[in-house]
C-alpha cells in the first residue's frame, strides 16, 4: 500500500464560516480596495462590472490557467494519454516551495500533475508539464528549449484570445527574473478563463475541493498525496471554480466562476436555451474571497439587469 500524505488546507475557520453564512452585499468593504477586477458574462464576454480592467499587473500562478489549457489543446491534438509519466526534472531542486515535496527523479501521470497545478498551484509540477509537452512542441530556434517551446505556445494562445496586454514568461508564473516579469490584466484573465471553462476536463479539475494523487519515487515507491483546493469559495453560490494566486507583487488574487441553470425561453415550437456562467477576476486584494463573493453577488444583479434589457452586447 502506499504512503498517504495529506496536503493541509489553506481554508480556517473564518473561510469556513464565510461559506456557511455568507456576508450580505451590504457588507462588503473589499471590491474599492482591490487593485483590479472584472465581472463577466462567460457566454458573451459582456463585462458587467470592473475597475482598472485593463492595467497591467502580476498575476502569480494565475498562469497556470494557460498552463493547463497548453497541456490539454496538445493532448486533444496529438491524442497523448494523459496517463502519461512525466519525471520531475533536476532544476526544480532549487525551487523556493515545494508544498507535496517533489524530488527530481519522480513521476507522476499528466493528470495529476494538472490537479497539483490547477489546485495547489504548484510550481514543479507546472514545469515539468512544460518541460514535458515542450519536447514535442515544434521551435522556432535550434536552441530553443522545450520551456521556451512550451511558454511560446501559452504566448501564442493569449494572442489568439485577444488577451493584448499579457506576457507569459514561464509556466509557473515565478517571480525569479527582476528583468523579465509575466504580467496581464483583469479582462484578460477574464478571457482566458472563459476559454477554460468552455472545456470540460478543465472545469472537473477546478472543481474538486481535495483530490487524492500518486508520485512514483526512483527506488519505486509510490506515495499519495491529498490536495486541498486552495479557493476556500469552492462549492459556495454555485461556485465550481477557479485559482488562486498569492506572491509578493501579486498580492492575493482569485478567479471564480459561478453557473445558474440555463434560461430556457420558448418561441413557437423550439426553445431557446441560454447558459448562465459568469467570471470573476479580482487581482490584488487582501480580503480576496470576501471582494470576489460579493462581486459575484452584485454581478448576478447586474446580469439578471442586462438579461432583462435583452442582453445587448454595446451600451447599457
Amino acid at each position: 500500500m502506499p504512503n498517504l500524505r495529506r496536503i493541509p488546507a489553506l481554508a480556517g475557520i473564518l473561510a469556513a464560516a464565510l461559506i456557511a453564512w455568507p456576508l450580505p452585499h451590504s457588507a462588503a468593504q473589499g471590491a474599492t480596495e482591490a487593485t483590479s477586477y472584472v465581472v463577466a458574462d462567460a457566454t458573451s464576454g459582456k463585462v458587467l462590472l470592473a475597475k482598472d480592467s485593463s492595467k497591467r499587473l502580476a498575476i502569480g500562478s494565475l498562469t497556470n490557467i494557460a498552463t493547463a489549457m497548453v497541456v490539454l489543446d496538445w493532448l486533444n491534438s496529438t491524442k497523448h494519454d494523459i496517463n502519461e509519466a512525466v519525471t520531475i526534472p533536476n532544476e526544480t531542486a532549487a525551487f523556493p516551495v515545494n508544498p507535496i515535496g517533489f524530488q527530481p527523479g519522480d513521476q507522476a501521470t499528466i493528470r495529476d500533475l494538472l490537479y497539483a497545478a490547477l489546485m495547489q498551484s504548484d510550481d514543479i509540477a507546472a514545469h515539468a508539464l512544460a518541460i514535458h509537452v515542450g519536447r514535442f512542441l515544434p521551435t522556432t530556434e535550434a536552441d530553443e528549449t522545450p520551456v521556451q517551446a512550451f511558454v511560446a505556445q501559452m504566448n501564442a494562445l493569449s494572442r489568439k484570445l485577444g488577451m493584448r496586454n499579457t506576457l507569459f514568461v514561464d509556466a509557473t508564473g515565478m517571480e525569479l527574473n527582476e528583468r523579465r516579469l509575466p504580467y496581464s490584466t483583469a479582462i484578460d484573465m477574464a478571457q482566458l478563463a472563459r476559454y477554460a471553462m468552455n472545456r470540460s476536463q478543465f472545469r472537473f479539475y477546478v472543481s474538486q475541493r481535495a483530490r487524492v494523487i500518486t508520485v512514483d519515487h526512483e527506488d519505486l515507491t509510490p506515495t499519495s498525496y491529498e490536495l486541498q483546493n486552495t479557493n476556500q469559495l469552492l462549492g459556495s453560490e454555485s461556485i465550481d471554480g477557479l485559482k488562486t494566486a498569492n506572491t509578493r507583487r501579486t498580492g492575493p488574487c482569485v478567479i471564480l466562476s459561478a453557473a445558474r441553470p440555463p434560461e430556457s425561453v420558448q418561441q413557437g415550437e423550439t426553445y431557446i436555451i441560454t447558459p448562465r456562467r459568469l467570471i470573476v477576476v479580482v487581482l490584488g486584494s487582501e480580503n480576496r474571497f470576501d471582494t470576489a463573493f460579493q462581486l459575484l453577488e452584485t454581478g448576478w444583479r447586474a446580469y439578471d439587469e442586462w438579461a432583462a434589457a435583452g442582453r445587448p452586447l454595446r451600451g447599457g
